[in-house]
């Protein structure tokens, strides 16, 4: 069985006492990076009732994923083996995923233990009011890619979830201000962990109040919706196509109420 198990995203305490047990019960563990994995069980053996397993631990990334994936098929098969990222859910912006798609590939059992998420804590945070979001995770890093994404996020039609590094984030906010210096925005820092804040106000606002800081720390940064005004048609517009009578009868059935048969039958007369 091959069980993905989601850790705390700051605060050890928010670990669960099932992933406690699945990781005592652990012969493999397959890590984002092994020391941060191994320093966690560290502190779970000081902290809570836990017994540090006698498991072998390896690395697996987006660099060498599908190469363990090769070295270790007989392993999948067969032993008790824990996937973990180095913080929050796996397979959420994580290389967990083409495990996952392995498994479902070679009908291996595998498990999803529920557990922290930096999306959804931030975004319970931030008081937006819609239920409904997308969750771009991280922008590409510079470059025409990072602006046609930032693009498409910003003219989603949605509330739009971020991650984004220290070094990187008054970057995002100068990109932010640029394009739409009136946009409301959330940001939330160190989620769970002793300097956790929250930040929430127009990007214009939050570049300024942010470069007076030292900024450290993972964020989250939540931009919020615009609505986009949609292009009004007129009956007039419809009737100057240069359309059949059937396709152009079909349109103004729909701006008008009428059947089609009844738009097609207007449009004969003329």
């Amino acid at each position: 069985m091959i069980s993905f198990i989601p850790t705390p995203i700051g605060n050890p305490q928010d670990i669960t006492l099932r992933a406690l047990r699945y990781f005592e019960n652990a012969e493999l563990f397959l890590c984002e990076d092994t020391r941060e994995t191994k320093r966690l069980l560290r502190l779970l053996q000081e902290r809570f009732d836990f017994t540090m397993p006698n498991a072998e631990f390896l690395s697996f990334n987006e660099h060498n994923g599908t190469q363990r994936l090769e070295e270790l098929k007989r392993d999948l098969e067969h032993k008790e083996i824990v996937y973990v990222s180095d913080a929050g859910m796996p397979v959420i912006s994580d290389p967990g995923q083409i495990l996952v798609e392995y498994c479902q590939k070679h009908t291996l059992a595998y498990d999803i233990l529920p557990g922290a998420s930096a999306v959804v804590t931030a975004y319970a945070a931030s008081g937006f009011e819609e239920g409904a979001f997308l969750f771009f995770g991280f922008l590409p890093h510079k470059g025409v890619e990072r602006q046609k994404a930032l693009h498409k996020a910003l003219n989603s039609g949605y509330n739009t979830i971020l991650y984004e590094s220290p070094h990187r984030l008054m970057k995002l906010l100068e990109q932010l201000v640029e394009v739409d210096s009136t946009r409301e925005l959330f940001l939330a820092k160190e989620l769970s962990k002793k300097y956790q804040t929250y930040h929430r106000g127009l990007a214009t606002q939050l570049q300024r109040e942010l470069s007076q800081k030292v900024i450290r720390g993972e964020w989250v940064v939540i931009v919020k919706a615009k609505e986009i005004a949609r292009p009004s048609l007129y009956l007039e517009d419809i009737l100057a196509l240069d359309l059949a009578p059937k396709p152009k009868s079909k349109l103004l059935a729909k701006l008008t109420g009428q059947s089609v048969k009844e738009c097609y039958a207007q449009l004969m007369k003329k």
